[in-house]
């Protein structure tokens, strides 16, 4: 097993909402990266669990010094990739006009099946 007890804590990292596996937050060298994100409840509706998750979205991003207009890439996962449309058309409403990211949008179990979307992101600092 690898001894972490003499390495030297890296401030220039700075997480948030960790736990013992994953900071849901984390800002580096000017970086937002936000883990794979699901709902709260998943019971919604496509358009409504894309909804929840970019309520949060807008949350961590202030919370670290960002802001939508200000992602770089982002990666949506949706357990049907025919629901894409329905998932889209939250996003774009979401998302202002000349603003849109680098994105991906594969088909894959989120990790929690019983959801249909996840999207994790990386955005600039302000």
């Amino acid at each position: 097993m690898f001894d972490t007890t003499h390495i030297a804590r890296q401030d220039d990292i700075q997480r948030f909402d960790t736990e013992d596996r994953l900071s849901r937050i984390l800002v580096h060298k000017g970086i937002v990266y936000i883990s794979g994100t699901l709902a709260e409840d998943s019971s919604g509706t496509v358009e409504e669990q894309t909804q929840n998750i970019l309520t949060r979205i807008d949350g961590w991003l202030e919370q670290a010094g960002s802001h939508k207009t200000r992602i770089l890439t982002a990666t949506v996962w949706l357990k049907d990739v025919e629901h894409a449309p329905r998932m889209n058309s939250v996003w774009n409403a979401w998302m202002p006009k000349g603003y849109a990211p680098s994105r991906s949008c594969i088909e894959s179990t989120p990790g929690r099946s019983q959801f249909a979307v996840e999207i994790a992101l990386q955005a600039a600092v302000i």
